[in-house]
Order: C-alpha cells, then sequence, then structure tokens
C-alpha cells in the first residue's frame, strides 16, 4: 500500500512539511509507502472551466505547463491521499487550491478516480485561521465520495518559523494519531477488498433552481 502526501506550502521543508511527515512516519511504522509532493513553490495555474477533461475522458487537464496531470496519476494509483496546507488569510494556500480545482475536476469528470480512495488533510497555521482552511481541504475528500479517518482534533497544528510545529505537542499527538487511525483504515480497506461489496456508484444527479 502506498499514500501519497501534497505539501502546499511554498517552503519545501517548513510547517505544513512537517505535519505531514509526522502523519506518515506512523504509516511509515505501519508498513505503508510514503511520498511527499511539494505543490506550493509550483507555478499552477487555476482551473478554466472549459470542461474539455470531461469531453476528452483522457484523465488529463489540457492546461499545458505544470506538474498536475502527473500528480493525478500519483493519486490514482495510491490507496490514500494525504493533503497538506499553511494557512494564507483563512484559507490554503493558492497553489494548493488551483491544484486541488482542477485535479479533482478531471478526477470526478473521469468516473471518480479518487473515489473509495482513504484520504486525509492537515494544516499548518500561525494564530489563526485553521479550521476554515482544514474544511476547504476536507471538501475535496468528502464531494469525491472518500473515506477519511480521524484524530482526536480537528488537524491544525501551530508554530510560526520552519520547525516550530515540533514544540505544539497537542498537534504533534493529533498528527501521530491521525497517521494511525489512517494506516489502520487504510487495512481495512485492503482486507475488506473482494469480501465486502462496495456500493455501487451513482450517476451525478445536477440541480440548481433557476426557472
Amino acid at each position: 500500500m502506498k499514500v501519497v502526501a501534497f505539501n502546499g506550502s511554498p517552503n519545501r521543508e517548513g510547517n505544513t512539511w512537517h505535519a505531514l511527515r509526522m502523519v506518515t512516519a506512523e504509516l511509515e511504522a505501519a508498513g505503508i509507502a510514503t511520498e511527499i509532493v511539494t505543490v506550493g513553490d509550483k507555478a499552477i495555474r487555476g482551473c478554466i472551466a472549459c470542461g474539455m477533461c470531461g469531453k476528452n475522458l483522457d484523465e488529463k487537464c489540457v492546461l499545458p505547463g505544470d506538474e498536475v496531470n502527473e500528480w493525478i496519476q500519483r493519486m490514482k494509483g495510491a490507496d490514500g491521499i494525504l493533503l497538506g496546507s499553511p494557512v494564507h488569510y483563512a484559507a490554503m494556500s493558492g497553489a494548493m487550491k488551483s491544484f486541488l480545482d482542477r485535479a479533482f475536476y478531471v478526477a470526478g469528470k473521469n468516473g471518480g478516480l479518487f473515489r473509495h480512495k482513504v484520504g486525509a488533510s492537515v494544516v499548518a497555521v500561525r494564530r489563526s485561521g485553521g479550521i476554515p482552511a482544514f474544511e476547504q481541504l476536507n471538501n475535496f475528500l468528502m464531494y469525491s465520495e472518500m473515506l477519511i479517518p480521524t484524530s482526536n482534533y480537528w488537524n491544525v497544528i501551530h508554530g510560526r518559523m520552519p520547525g516550530e510545529v515540533l514544540q505544539d505537542e497537542e498537534g504533534a499527538q493529533i498528527m501521530r494519531v491521525l497517521g494511525r487511525n489512517m494506516a489502520w483504515l487504510l487495512k481495512l480497506v485492503e482486507h475488506g477488498r473482494g469480501a465486502v461489496t462496495p456500493p455501487m456508484q451513482e450517476q451525478k444527479a445536477y440541480m440548481h433552481f433557476i426557472r
């Protein structure tokens, strides 16, 4: 089994990376391979709502010049997906938002590539805005019918300078518990595969209220 983690911070080894490493260390201790991909230091264009990924059905975004399509395939091939972001104005980083908008839209339009994968998110913040950013990340997981492990509190850890999150004892515990629960859920899914029939995927119903 493998989990691919995405670091939405422009700092490759800042506090978001440390938070992700706390979780992945527990996954690795449980025998699960991990990889951390840095997103936040890349120039990533936002979705332009062209709809071509739903027409071409090739599991690709048509926008050129970045690594989004490569990352989509890494997510498709993984058993679990871990999302991490710093907090910018009480929200996830801009690069992370652009990446997730495109990747999850492609996945949804191409048969639900991430459906029933195990997914979790973590946030690193100096002071305030952690919960709104955490909820933003979780929206992508929930919309995609992913399976979400929990911890003993919301997955937010505090620190300003790189590495300061290591001093947040409660935050570190949250990340450890999340990692262990994620490993457990991944193993439950793996052991249930072929023994328990998953629910059928329904065609998405679209409804609006403009007459």
